[in-house]
């Protein structure tokens, strides 16, 4: 069994900061890839950024928010600074990963809340 717990998540105002974290916990032989999406009401969950052996970022994030990645701890984290009230949304972590079955996919955590307001 496989679980990514996330945490962090919060309500903060218009150009404030957070910092999320998700650590993967379980059969876990090895992590190729981490990320974070998000899903605000109403529309699909997107991309936000990534990271395996470089970085990757949305256009609405880059500059402002920063992926990283604990490989000892299995834990990804993403800081976010400059936020604005359309970063509001539920923050989900995803893992690429291998387990000791030799089984590769993809999973998710349950997400934390990020809510941007005045």
């Amino acid at each position: 069994q496989v679980q990514l717990v996330e945490s962090g998540g919060d309500s903060v105002q218009p150009g404030g900061s957070l910092r999320l974290s998700c650590a993967a916990s379980g059969s876990i032989l090895s992590i190729y890839a981490m990320g974070w999406y998000r899903q605000a009401p109403g529309k699909q969950r997107e991309l936000v950024a990534s990271i395996d052996t470089s970085t990757n970022y949305a256009d609405s994030v880059n500059g402002r928010f920063t992926i990283s990645r604990d490989n000892a701890k299995k834990t990804v984290f993403l800081q976010m600074n400059s936020l604005k009230p359309e970063d509001t949304a539920v923050y989900y972590c995803n893992a690429d990963l291998m387990t000791y079955g030799l089984a590769r996919r993809n999973y998710w955590g349950q997400g934390t809340q990020v809510t941007v307001s005045s």
